[in-house]
Parts: C-alpha cells; sequence; structure tokens
C-alpha cells in the first residue's frame, strides 16, 4: 500500500466525519480523493462516490429519520424526477459523451478531464455556500403554514439528480436550500430529508452504471465505504462538542483550495 491510498483512506474517514458533523459537505471531497490518491479513473471514480456517497448518506438519513426529522412528502417529490434523471444520466448520457469534448489547436478536452473541471467548478460553488454566512432564520417561520412550490421542487430535482450523475456528488448543498425556500421546511428537517433524497438517489444512479456494465472493484468499494460510515458515526458523536457552522465554514475554504487546485492541474498540467 502506497503513501497516496494511506491518505485517500484518512480521506474516506474525513467523508464521513463531515457527513456526520455538518450534514453534508463531505461527498464533494470524494471524487478528488478517489482519482487523486487512489489512483482510480475518472469516470469510474463517479460511479464509486455515487455508492460511497449513498451509502454514507443512508446511514446519517436514518439517524435523522429515528428523531422524526425527516418531511417523506417533500422527499417524495424531489425524489422521483431526481431518480428519474441520476439513473438516465449514469445509464445513457454519460457512456455516450464522447471522448473528446473539445479541441484547441494542440489542446484537447478529453471527457475524463471535462468531468474532472465540471465537478472543480462545482467544488467552488459549493465552498461559496458554506464560507458564506447565512441570515438568521425569521423567529415567526415555524408559524407560517408550509405552501409547497411543487414545479420548482420538481425542476430542482431534475437539475440535482443531472448534476449527481455526472459527478457523482451528492449535492446536497443544492438540495438543503431548495427544501428550505420552496418546501418551507426547518433547517435541520431538511437535513434529514436531504440525507435520505442523496441516499436513495446516488444509490439508484450507481444501479445505473451497474447496468452499463462499469468495472466495479467491490473489495475496495466495501473498505473505503466502512471506513466512510465509521468516520460518520465519529461525526456525530464530536457534533456534541464542536461548533458546526465553524466547521463548515473551515470546511468550505479548504473545498474551495482543492477545487481551485483541480482546475489550475487540469488545464495547466
Amino acid at each position: 500500500m502506497t503513501i497516496f491510498e494511506i491518505v485517500g483512506y484518512f480521506g474516506a474517514a474525513a467523508i464521513g466525519v463531515s457527513l456526520g458533523l455538518i450534514g453534508g459537505g463531505g461527498s464533494i471531497l470524494t471524487v478528488p480523493v478517489l482519482v487523486y490518491l487512489m489512483g482510480v479513473e475518472p469516470v469510474l471514480a463517479t460511479a464509486y462516490s455515487l455508492f460511497i456517497v449513498g451509502f454514507s448518506a443512508l446511514i446519517g438519513g436514518i439517524n435523522y429519520a429515528r428523531k422524526g426529522l425527516v418531511s417523506y412528502k417533500t422527499g417524495i417529490v424531489f425524489t422521483i424526477p431526481a431518480f428519474a434523471a441520476v439513473y438516465l444520466t449514469r445509464l445513457l448520457l454519460v457512456p455516450a459523451l464522447p471522448d473528446v469534448w473539445l479541441t484547441l489547436g494542440s489542446y484537447s478536452l478529453t471527457k475524463d478531464t471535462g468531468i474532472l473541471l465540471l465537478f472543480a467548478f462545482l467544488m467552488v460553488f459549493a465552498s461559496v455556500s458554506m464560507i458564506r454566512k447565512k441570515k438568521t432564520q425569521n423567529k415567526d417561520v415555524e408559524e407560517v403554514e408550509p405552501k409547497f412550490n411543487y414545479p420548482m421542487i420538481i425542476i430542482e430535482g431534475l437539475v440535482v439528480g443531472t448534476l449527481t450523475g455526472m459527478v457523482g456528488a451528492g449535492g446536497g448543498f443544492l438540495i438543503i436550500p431548495a427544501l428550505v425556500i420552496f418546501a418551507k421546511l426547518p433547517m435541520k428537517m431538511a437535513v434529514g430529508t436531504s440525507l435520505l433524497i442523496i441516499a436513495v438517489k446516488s444509490l439508484i444512479g450507481f444501479i445505473g452504471d451497474i447496468q452499463a456494465d462499469a468495472p466495479i472493484n467491490w473489495s475496495f468499494l466495501g473498505v473505503f465505504s466502512i471506513i466512510a460510515i465509521v468516520g460518520i458515526f465519529l461525526g456525530s458523536y464530536l457534533a456534541h462538542s464542536i461548533d458546526g457552522q465553524k466547521l463548515k465554514k473551515g470546511f468550505g475554504w479548504f473545498v474551495l483550495v482543492m477545487g481551485a487546485f483541480m482546475i489550475i492541474k487540469e488545464l495547466l498540467f
């Protein structure tokens, strides 16, 4: 086992710790850890990420569900279009993408590089949402009768499902704001609902990879996922003594640096 692989397994634990502490964020690191530390080919890494993120989020979501912090009605409305989008993206769109996306002189943007760049820009976008200070929630928001904006929830589900299928990220940084704004869910319930949506959506997408005959290394995937799940339990334990908002902001800066590194590396080196 190389030093990069050892660091990669520590990265798996960090992914789980982040999910356990702040209910998201860790999945944005899964693809970079798999590609740059574990040596997994980028398109296959997005498939592995779907399984790791989905399985880990399922454990976290069940924990929230036991506390009554999941809105099943909202989850169903959001999840059906997201399911369809992520499944079809993994089964049909990703395998159909051309090997070379763009050629400019001597430079060629390949499928692998294109997916990594798309993921890197998504990391930068996610980091900004984690770093930016949220406005204090209106104290009367709990007393407002929820009015579901069904069209927007469905559209958001399609967008998140497609992005998840393309880059293998859970999309919690997109799902949680949608649940708060369009479904009027309290923050904690939005996090719990988001975890279950991420879990089922990601695992459905992974089924698309299996049907598309992706070369899955099950033993590696199992070990990596188990380490991430151990990290979730550790993160849940630490959540009682660590300020989640401060951690989220610090993690956001780390994700921003990682995203910038990937963009520079893929474009210049």
